[in-house]
């Protein structure tokens, strides 16, 4: 990823879903959605439009119904928010941007427990 993709709030919702489902026809999405809050099906199919326009997700034409995919994966997704929210809020100091984090809420025992693994695995 060249730059970072910035996708709205909307966007990311739709993106968890397509990440959790796998690639998925509009049909599948707007269900998905609906188990939550209700959606129009034709916002949904105008949502994956934009979001294919965007370079957000990739859509598979060769079935009757047309097939959506993220474009990039979560990790890759997080990577690049992440690093932008790094770069323009601290300054480019993860450090700064991980004591934000645990500053902002409360963080659990397991929490904890991950940060000292993956904390443990860099000193490696």
């Amino acid at each position: 990823m060249n730059r970072p993709l910035k996708p709205t709030e909307v966007e990311l919702k739709f993106l968890r879903i397509l990440w959790e489902l796998g690639p998925a026809t509009v049909k599948e999405v707007h269900a998905h959605l609906n188990h939550r809050e209700a959606y129009a099906y034709t916002g949904v199919l105008r949502m994956l439009q934009v979001m294919l326009e965007k370079g957000l997700v990739t859509r598979d034409e060769s079935l009757r119904s047309h097939v959506y995919a993220p474009a990039h994966s979560r990790s890759a997704m997080e990577g690049g928010l992440v690093g932008d929210l790094t770069e323009r809020l601290f300054g480019g100091s993860a450090a700064a941007l991980v004591l934000a984090a645990l500053r902002s809420g409360p963080v659990s025992a397991e929490e904890k427990a991950r940060i000292r693994e993956m904390l443990g695995k860099e000193e490696e």
